[in-house]
């Protein structure tokens, strides 16, 4: 890894700022030229779509001066070279960058998503290992995502520096998902509950987002939940004839994740449907003389019972 790449590896370059900071635009590179040492060497930084190259050149022999590149070259002229250099690029980063979680796309799309979708930060909490990092449910703590980025060597490949994700799944899913390009047994974690997702384009971005969505759900505490539905005002078994996902009141604090059976009035008295709650705390306005409802939930239909299988 150039001097270049590692402190530009978790940064992405801002255009106005490059220009802001007095970098000049030739064609589709962004140039910075400063003098250092009493005008004695000249560094030139070039950022492209390729990435960030730099040069520095001995002004009075006119060459390119790459010393400071060697890295068993100790010198204290060498090394004060290299750092001129270093501080460069890294005043550079801190003013013409933003920050960006991890090195690959892929990796910091998940990342984007699961914030938006769980509203969790990924922790980074071993200064060992700076590209590790866990996403817990903010609720409880408990872990439910971690990427991390390792040598492809430690999963039985090549040698070749990757990201891979780790999520809890069924037991049965993981055989079955071991058998597909992609999958590994768990990095560092239980190989029973955990498997291992390598980011680098062979599982599709959605797919692995709905193997993150199975593993959040491990770390919910369900709760379950009896609710009436008053066959009267709504008639809850032509709905469920149609489909499968119901908007219903919400009340109480119920959760994501949750389990709700719906008991259903006169004429059938009896709890005939278990829906699992996928979304909470929907805004609904609506009022009549029956009900009045400023929020909702939203349902999806589990199991179907018989009418005479649990009355009340």
């Amino acid at each position: 890894m150039t001097i270049e790449e590692e402190i530009f590896q978790k940064s992405i370059i801002l255009d106005d700022k490059l220009r802001e900071y007095g970098f000049q635009k030739q064609g589709e590179v962004y140039l910075y030229v400063k003098n250092i040492l009493d005008n004695s060497f000249q560094v030139e930084i070039a950022i492209s779509k390729l990435g960030v190259k730099g040069k520095i050149y001995d002004l009075a022999f006119k060459e390119e001066y790459t010393n400071y590149r060697i890295t068993n070259s100790k010198g204290a002229f060498v090394n004060k070279i290299r750092e001129e250099f270093q501080n460069i690029l890294i005043d550079i980063r801190n003013n013409c960058t933003k920050s960006k979680y991890f090195l690959t796309d892929m990796a910091n799309d998940l990342a984007n998503l699961i914030i938006k979708n769980y509203h969790d930060e990924p922790n980074f909490l071993w200064e060992k290992f700076p590209g590790f990092a866990v996403f817990k449910n903010s609720f409880n703590d408990k872990w439910y995502a971690l990427i991390m980025n390792i040598n492809k060597k430690k999963l039985g490949e090549e040698d070749l520096e990757v990201e891979v994700l780790n999520v809890k799944l069924r037991k049965e899913k993981i055989k079955e998902l071991l058998k597909r390009k992609g999958f590994y047994e768990a990095y560092h974690m239980n190989k029973e509950n955990w498997i291992t997702i390598i980011l680098d384009g062979t599982i599709p971005l959605e797919e692995i987002m709905e193997y993150i969505k199975e593993s959040y759900e491990y770390t919910l505490e369900v709760k379950e939940w009896l609710i009436p539905a008053n066959f009267k005002y709504y008639n809850v078994i032509e709905h469920f004839q149609k489909e499968d996902t119901i908007l219903w009141k919400q009340s109480g604090d119920i959760k994501v994740g949750d389990l709700v059976y719906l008991y259903v009035s006169k004429p059938y008295s009896s709890i005939l449907y278990k829906l699992k709650v996928l979304d909470v705390n929907i805004p609904y306005s609506f009022k009549d003389k029956n009900i009045k409802m400023s929020k909702v939930m939203k349902l999806k239909l589990l199991t179907r019972f018989k009418e005479d299988e649990y009355t009340v």
